[in-house]
């Protein structure tokens, strides 16, 4: 007989000793959040976290990539408390989010009773989540996180097949139409070609992006039919977005040289995030018969900003930049 092990709690505050500089930072990660998704039954993708709601921050902003809508999820690695139900309900509102999950340590019993309560009362547009987090050890083995649903919408898994199906029945247009085809050829070569870089499911927009297994960053892949062009970026995001964008063009020289081209450097003060990018002029996507060279040139240069970038990112801490005189007066 194979001797079994036992399953054994592990207090959280021993593997996130804070809720924000630890447990938000873990759960914003590609995988974690990827975790999460499995229990939800949706794919999220990491638009934002710490964002500013007024004069609070919401935890973690997501898009579910399965009908484009806005996910929120609000922390907390004690028990449930008022305090909390009212900033879930205040971040939904200002960031409108379709959905909110609200994830705790333990859930009293007249928040889990609110969130049902306003699974019923709300309209089809809105869902609320109670999730349990919980760490779990056998003997000196790796420790294991897990999602315990308490709250969900009723009917849940039938309503998100339901409207995933109406989602992509939608009319789109044809310009939207051959967009989702150029993605999907795509998402289908970068396969077929074996690329480290896994893209989600292509929607009806003009780019995709996809993480790197760090919070606030992604690499994308840019078409523009308009002014003929394709392009590739590194996306830098999060309140740190501009100290991480001044490291990385300190090293400007090392990293083009390494890359083999020149890249646009673009800060975007006007804008929370911050791009570093490369451009193919003169490149129509609406050209079915160009697609082949289009897409090897995307999937060569992705790749490329996937091999050059993303140890550096790794390194990144914005805590330890000092802006130069320069940038002081930029």
């Amino acid at each position: 007989m194979p001797k079994l092990g036992r399953l054994q709690p592990v207090e959280l505050r021993e593997i996130w000793a804070d809720e924000a500089a630890d447990f938000t930072p873990w759960l914003a990660r590609e995988e974690n959040l990827a975790l999460l998704g499995e229990t939800l039954g949706m794919e999220l993708e990491l638009e934002a976290q710490e964002i500013n709601v007024g004069d609070f921050q919401a935890d973690i902003l997501c898009r579910n990539t399965e009908d484009d809508s806005r996910v929120l999820i609000e922390n907390q690695l004690e028990r449930t408390d008022h305090d909390h139900l009212g900033k879930t309900l205040t971040y939904s509102a200002g960031l409108d989010a379709d959905t909110v999950v609200w994830i705790a340590r333990r859930f009293r019993e007249e928040h889990r009773a609110a969130l049902d309560r306003l699974n019923e009362i709300t309209g089809e547009r809105f869902r609320y989540f109670g999730i349990e987090i919980k760490v779990w050890q056998i003997g000196s083995s790796d420790r294991a996180p897990q999602f315990e649903i308490v709250s969900k919408p009723n009917d849940w898994h039938r309503e998100v097949s339901q409207r995933t199906q109406r989602v992509r029945n939608e009319n789109l247009t044809e310009t939207q139409l051959l967009r989702k085809k150029f993605w999907t050829t795509f998402r289908d070569y970068m396969i077929q070609k074996g690329s480290p870089i896994k893209y989600p499911e292509p929607g009806p927009g003009n780019y995709l992006n996809c993480g790197i297994g760090q919070a606030n960053f992604g690499i994308g892949a840019y078409q523009n039919t308009q002014d003929k062009f394709i392009a590739t970026m590194l996306y830098l995001g999060g309140n740190d977005a501009k100290p991480h964008f001044y490291l990385l063009r300190e090293q400007k020289e090392e990293i083009e040289n390494e890359f083999g081209e020149r890249l646009e450097w673009e800060e975007r003060p006007e804008h929370k995030e911050s791009r570093i990018s490369l451009q193919k002029t003169g490149t129509d996507p609406t050209n079915e018969t160009d697609w082949s060279n289009q897409h090897e040139w995307i999937r060569s240069k992705v790749e490329k900003f996937h091999q050059v970038f993303c140890p550096r990112v790794e390194a990144l801490n914005a805590a330890g930049w000092k802006p130069s005189e320069n940038e002081d007066n930029e």
